[in-house]
């Protein structure tokens, strides 16, 4: 596959799931704005749906910085593994640090939900 074929894929893939996201949130936003608005009458917290937005863009981001390090990362342990195998506990390690990019971001997610 030439390398254009191949930008063009990751290009459309990217398309996709930003389109997808897009649709998913006119599909759950109205109902986290909805909640602010009995929340008004009712006199309660009013940030409720910027709550819910920072806390979902903290693991959002969080997941996305994760597969990306994790996809460098791994490229790059499978070739060294190849190269020298016994070196495969410490590739293991670092795909492991990159993972908790994502458990960074569900705790801060967790730690704004508990705000409101």
């Amino acid at each position: 596959m030439t390398s254009i074929a191949f930008k063009r894929k990751i290009f459309a893939t990217f398309l996709v799931t930003a389109l997808m996201l897009l649709a998913s949130g006119f599909v759950f936003a109205p109902k986290a704005f909805a909640a602010t608005t009995t929340a008004v009458a009712s006199g309660a917290n009013s940030n409720l749906a910027w709550i819910c937005l920072s806390a979902a863009i903290a693991f959002g981001m969080g997941a996305l910085a994760a597969g990306l390090a994790i996809g460098k990362i791994g490229s790059a342990a499978m070739g060294a593994i190849s190269e020298r195998p016994e070196i495969a506990s410490q590739a293991l390690i670092f795909i492991a640090l990159a993972e908790g990019l994502v458990i960074f971001g569900f705790i801060t997610a967790l730690m704004l939900l508990g705000k409101a």
